[in-house]
């Protein structure tokens, strides 16, 4: 069994931003040299390539954005979750899979946000990108949390408390308090994904949608995929965006070619970020035939991959 880390919270100055980073005592800088490579993160990403390592990382966008990811070495899925705060309200995106532990560095990070603009404390809102086991098994955790809400996992508990009145067609608006986010619903690979445009930064958090790593698509729900990737396409076309950031990482940088599946580490992994262009590049390729299951179609950042029906 992995050693528990310590967290230590530490400062850089890239750019201004800050580093909040969990490290082990005396551990270097994970994958330093490759970080270099990535115009949104100052350290490489924990990747199971070291014996030993902590069970969540975390690295800053800006003093008001978080990126968590949990480890390999507690679950192969090795999800990313987002944190966001605004004057009003913070927001997680994900809880992450079984065997993570991620209410005690959200805590955390939300203590240290309050300290610093002077204030006790600040709502939460827990939401998801969408559904599936991997990204809301923290959920329980946060349920006795005090002044935290967290959305139900039916499209309907998504529309109903994002105020999408036509759910999937139409986008809403979530004010974090001089912070609006755009919420767009996206089913396909699961009833209830949705992405979140966030013009501060101008990212687009793309769950399992869209991610360097293999894109499952059911096949009974093809149409529900291509109709929400021509949604955000649409939406892509009218708003700038630096980066695409999904929740996972299967891909190495070699173009075409992913981790096996439960793979324990993740060596020469890709870049987390992905171009704007990434998402014409997934409606092109959602266009061809792939209604045959496990039939994999390849692109260099993404496998577009076709599975048997399932029921949600």
């Amino acid at each position: 069994m992995m050693a528990r880390g310590t967290a230590v919270l530490r400062s850089a100055s890239l750019a201004g931003i800050l580093l909040a980073i969990m490290l082990l005592p005396g551990q270097p800088p994970v994958s330093a040299k490759e970080a270099a490579r990535s115009k949104l993160f100052a350290e490489g990403w924990i990747d199971g390539t070291l014996p030993q390592e902590p069970e969540v990382q975390v690295q800053a966008l800006d003093r008001d954005s978080f990126v968590i990811r949990q480890s390999v070495k507690t679950n192969f899925e090795a999800p990313f979750l987002y944190l966001l705060l605004g004057r009003e309200k913070a927001l997680l995106v994900d809880t992450g899979a079984e065997g993570g532990r991620i209410r005690p560095v959200v805590d955390r990070l939300l203590a240290q946000w309050s300290a610093a603009h002077g204030r006790a404390a600040i709502p939460l809102v827990v939401a998801h990108s969408h559904s599936h086991g991997d990204h809301v098994a923290g959920d329980k955790a946060f349920r006795d949390r005090p002044d935290t809400t967290v959305v139900g996992l039916e499209p309907q508990d998504v529309a109903r408390f994002f105020g999408i009145a036509r759910w999937p067609d139409a986008l809403a608006s979530f004010d974090l308090g001089g912070r609006v986010l755009t919420i767009i619903p996206a089913p396909g690979h699961q009833a209830a994904a949705i992405m979140i445009y966030d013009p501060k930064l101008k990212i687009l958090l793309s769950g399992d949608t869209l991610y360097p790593g293999r894109l499952y698509v059911p096949v009974n729900f093809l149409a529900d995929n291509r109709a929400s990737v021509d949604r955000v396409a649409a939406f892509a076309a009218r708003h700038p965006i630096r980066a695409v950031l999904g929740a996972h990482i299967e891909m190495t940088r070699a173009p075409g070619r992913d981790y096996p599946h439960e793979a324990p580490a993740h060596p020469d992994e890709h870049l987390l970020e992905l171009p704007a262009a990434s998402i014409a590049g997934l409606r092109t390729g959602l266009k061809t035939a792939l209604d045959v299951p496990d039939r994999p179609q390849v692109h260099d950042d993404f496998i577009i991959y076709p599975v048997a029906p399932r029921p949600n």
